[in-house]
């Protein structure tokens, strides 16, 4: 295990938060409010908690919002990748990939909130990341304790003994969800195709060489992406629910 600390992040905020609407329709979903933050700050503000000292933030639908929202943020510092047309998850970071050099980087979808467990989980990734065996290091958590997931998903992944991370494919149940965190670097898309595609497709490429990894988060996890999702997060932490520091 690596005791490296990453110092650099993505978060994908370009997306039109589909699933969100109708409170999508004027905002970014990365802007959208979960106990009084945004989403968006919640990721940022664990990123400067881990030491993090750059993030690449992509925009697309509303990014003069985001915009706006992030100029007067001192930590992490803050570089915008506007999209004139959607690149999708893989192809946003493809092309904000002249910021990061030849270091390792998380990438986080901005609807993905989480609590730490014992220790915090972007360090814990950290400390996990082992760029000898690894091309990607998922971050994935139980379909039957994730907060706001679907209850009739089918999951993304079994984890092997060792580690390793199994895409289920287009068929069968898988018991964990990709938690929409990630640590890579830009090997990962060394052969990456042109304009928009998803990561899923280069992580694939990766299972293929034996070098996807997953680990399993053991804190709580809320997939917020749509609005019953967000009612969930917000009922959980009404109820007394365990906090993090951008809650207080």
């Amino acid at each position: 295990m690596s005791g490296a600390v990453i110092r650099q992040a993505m978060v994908l905020a370009a997306g039109r938060g589909e699933r969100m609407r109708p409170i999508t329709d004027a905002q970014p979903k990365a802007l959208v409010k979960v106990v009084g933050h945004a989403l968006l700050d919640h990721a940022l503000d664990a990123l400067a908690d881990a030491g993090v000292e750059l993030c690449v933030i992509n925009t697309h639908y509303l990014g003069e919002q985001i915009k706006a929202h992030v100029a007067q943020r001192r930590t992490p510092r803050i570089v915008l990748s506007p999209e004139a047309t959607l690149l999708d998850t893989g192809g946003g970071v493809k092309n904000a990939l002249t910021h990061f050099g030849d270091a390792p980087f998380y990438t986080i979808n901005s609807d993905a909130l989480w609590l730490d467990g014992p220790s915090p989980m972007l360090a814990r990734m950290a400390r996990h990341w082992e760029p000898s065996r690894m091309d990607a290091l998922l971050l994935l958590h139980s379909t039957v304790a994730a907060h706001g997931y679907d209850a009739d998903g089918m999951g993304d992944y079994y984890l092997t003994p060792d580690g390793r991370a199994r895409w289920r494919g287009r068929s069968g149940v898988a018991p964990f969800m990709f938690a929409g965190v990630t640590v890579c670097d830009r090997r990962l898309y060394a052969q990456a195709p042109q304009g928009p595609f998803s990561q899923l497709l280069l992580w694939n490429k990766a299972q293929e060489r034996e070098r996807l990894f997953g680990l399993r988060h053991d804190g709580e996890f809320f997939h917020v992406g749509t609005p019953a999702a967000l009612e969930d997060a917000e009922a959980y932490f009404a109820r007394g629910g365990g906090r993090r520091r951008t809650m207080e």
